[in-house]
């Protein structure tokens, strides 16, 4: 498997959404209020939110999450070791594609560094 640039994979997944965005105003707008009240801080604080975001990413095989998570949770403090617990959860609950996702989701949270 080719090493992916997660740099250049959230630039081109970024450019894309902001197109999905214009075409779509009203349910993108309701998205992002979704998505900042889901992460916005309470009980849970706003790096295990993202965390738990990246751990649903990889059970779900979703690239563009791995990307988008492993970039905020970085930005909001999180280590390589709380990424690889939270990868050894993800694996707990998503069996053997988890483990593939997990590598995945390691290699996007140390590009974005």
């Amino acid at each position: 498997m080719a090493e992916t640039n997660w740099i250049e994979f959230t630039e081109q997944t970024n450019q894309r959404m902001a197109e999905l965005r214009r075409a779509m105003p009203e349910p993108a707008k309701g998205f992002a209020a979704l998505a900042s009240a889901a992460i916005a801080p309470g009980v849970l604080d706003s790096k295990t939110k993202e965390l738990i975001a990246l751990a649903i990413g990889i059970t779900a095989r979703c690239d563009g999450c791995l990307a988008f998570h492993a970039r905020a949770a970085r930005k909001l403090g999180a280590t390589r070791d709380e990424v690889i617990e939270t990868i050894a959860v993800a694996l707990y609950m998503g069996g053997g594609p988890s483990m593939i996702y997990g590598a995945e989701a390691l290699s996007a949270f140390d590009a974005v560094s």
